[in-house]
C-alpha cells in the first residue's frame, strides 16, 4: 500500500514561498544571508523570518544553512567561488581578489545564477510538487477500495460470530 505523502510541497501556498525565494536568493547581489535579511527581501516583511526559517530548513533541496546555522544561501550557487564584486556587478578575477583587503573582500560575493539556471530550480520546484500532489492521489486512491474492503470482512466475520 502506498503511504500518504508528508511533503511539505503540499502545505498552502509552499510552491509560490519556494519560487519566490529561488528568484530572489538566486539573482540577489550577496547570496547568503540571515533569514531575517531574506524574510524582509523576499517578502518585504522581517517579521516573516520564522516562516522562511521553516521554509529553508523544510526545503534542503535548494536552500543551505551556513555551518554556523545562521545564514542561509541557495544550494547551487554556494558552488559558485567568491568572485562576484557587488558594487561595480561584475566578476573579477583571482588576482584581483588577492588583491583586495578584507574590507573590500566583504564586497564579494558568488555570481548571481543566471535566468536559465533560475528557471530550472523553478522548474524542479514545480515537478516536485506535481509529484507530491500525484503521491497524495494515489493514496487516496488506494484507502477507499481498502477499507471498503475491510468493511465487507468486518461485517462477514459479524454475521460469522452471530451464527
Amino acid at each position: 500500500m502506498t503511504e500518504k505523502s508528508n511533503s511539505p510541497y503540499l502545505k498552502a501556498q509552499r510552491l509560490e514561498d519556494v519560487i519566490a525565494a529561488i528568484q530572489v536568493m538566486g539573482k540577489y547581489g550577496y547570496y547568503k544571508l540571515s533569514p531575517e535579511k531574506w524574510a524582509d527581501r523576499i517578502s518585504g516583511d522581517i517579521n516573516q523570518s520564522e516562516h522562511w526559517k521553516l521554509v529553508f530548513s523544510e526545503h534542503p533541496e535548494f536552500f543551505r544553512y551556513d555551518s554556523a546555522r545562521e545564514k542561509v544561501s541557495l544550494a547551487w550557487r554556494r558552488n559558485y567561488r567568491k568572485r562576484y564584486n557587488v558594487d561595480s556587478q561584475a566578476e573579477i578575477s583571482f588576482e584581483e581578489f588577492k588583491s583586495l583587503d578584507d574590507e573590500q573582500k566583504a564586497r564579494v560575493s558568488r555570481l548571481p545564477l543566471t535566468g536559465d539556471e533560475v528557471a530550472i530550480l523553478v522548474n524542479t520546484a514545480i515537478n516536485l510538487h506535481a509529484r507530491a500532489i500525484e503521491h497524495n492521489k494515489e493514496y487516496r486512491w488506494m484507502s477507499s477500495p481498502l477499507f471498503s474492503l475491510l468493511g465487507v470482512a468486518l461485517g462477514a466475520f459479524l454475521v460469522w460470530l452471530g451464527k
